[in-house]
């Protein structure tokens, strides 16, 4: 291997890398949002998006260099270092065969990585780039109708198809010729259908795997999704865009990925991958009976008090609630810096007596306050 290969294969180990930590990030997001589009809009969704999108940069970096199926192999291996992140992050447990599945899937990455020939560049003919963007719309419609009927594997599988979609257009994409006009350049290349059929792919992928992370548990949604992404997307390298296998180590290459796939299926069964399905449910306890009044009472519970008393909240000693008797210190704002989400949207805030925060909702108006919080 040339030392371009040797770097081609370190950013896809990279990609490996931040794939298995983005879907901690994303999982954790999706599962604290009630729809896709919440989701989307969640700081720790939006942080695992941004581990995805290096990811993707180092992939189709090192598919320039790199066979389809070695690199998405490689990413395969994303899973481990999801359980392994789990574990570390989430003080989540290892089962004895998730150890042995993390060993055995370095083991056959090892492989994959030495097992690799040298590829050739196939230009895209008419008839590819016509079939890869009818590919890209089929997918994404298939996608759509998924979330409507189908289960979370079936949306799984085809968001992994999306993924492994985009990583082919990355392959086969034809750079154009060096100019000096770099608008050229870019216009070249933003005209060229494989760059939509890309786009398609990876936005058709993106709200996939979101929706499915919402609907079902992260080890096996996406055990599946890397599933998608390896078999067919290596089929079709290996048949359409030159990919090769070094010379003596087709079925080593072969046993490999077939042992990634089976190494992925087990750790998707680890409670470390489910870990983030599940928010912990807190059961309130009852609220104690009010004791009955043992004789009629001869004078107020609360003495009278003089207007210019000033009054301060009182400590029920019994239940441990605070009675407070001046103005409210919860009301709903809106426009408040800690809250994410649009700033037109009403929520509970406390505020200290006598401050206001920006704009307050009053049912369905909305009063404007000048007085400002700081």
């Amino acid at each position: 291997m040339t030392a371009t290969g040797w770097v081609a294969l370190g950013m896809a180990l990279f990609g490996a890398l931040s794939y298995g930590v983005g879907s901690i990030l994303q999982a954790i997001g999706a599962m604290r949002s009630t729809s896709t589009v919440r989701t989307l809009g969640h700081p720790l969704y939006l942080l695992g998006v941004g581990c995805d999108l290096l990811a993707w940069g180092a992939s189709m970096v090192a598919l320039r260099e790199l066979a389809v199926y070695q690199v998405q192999s490689i990413l395969a291996g994303s899973l481990a270092v999801t359980v392994v992140a789990a574990r570390l992050v989430l003080a989540s447990r290892l089962r004895g065969r998730d150890v042995a599945a993390v060993m055995v899937t370095i083991a056959a990455l090892t492989v994959l990585a030495m097992s690799a020939g040298p590829q050739e560049a196939v230009p895209p003919s008419g008839p590819l780039r016509l079939g890869f963007c009818v590919a890209a719309v089929a997918v994404a419609a298939g996608g759509w109708v998924a979330t409507k009927v189908g289960s979370p594997g079936v949306v799984a599988a085809l968001a992994g198809t999306a993924f492994g979609g985009a990583a082919l257009s990355g392959r086969a994409l034809p750079m154009p010729e060096e100019s000096a006009n770099t608008a050229a350049f870019l216009l070249a290349l933003i005209m060229e259908p494989m760059t939509l059929a890309l786009l398609v792919f990876a936005a058709s992928g993106m709200l996939l795997y979101t929706n499915a992370l919402q609907h079902g548990q992260v080890g096996p949604v996406t055990a599946v999704l890397w599933i998608g992404e390896v078999v067919a997307p290596s089929a079709v390298g290996l048949l359409l865009l030159g990919d090769s296998v070094r010379a003596g180590w087709q079925v080593p290459a072969a046993l490999a990925g077939v042992v990634v796939i089976g190494a992925a299926v087990v750790l998707a069964t680890a409670p470390a991958s489910s870990t983030t399905s599940a928010e912990t449910a807190v059961v309130p306890k009852p609220a104690a009976p009010v004791p009955a009044l043992s004789a009629p009472l001869s004078a107020p519970l609360w003495p009278s008090l003089d207007a210019s008393t000033q009054l301060r909240p009182f400590l029920d000693q019994e239940s441990g609630v605070i009675r407070w008797w001046g103005p409210p210190v919860v009301d709903r704002y809106a426009g408040t810096f800690w809250w994410w989400g649009p700033p037109t949207s009403p929520q509970l805030v406390w505020v200290p007596a006598g401050r206001r925060v920006g704009t307050r909702f009053r049912g369905t108006a909305r009063v404007p306050r000048p007085e400002a919080y700081f």
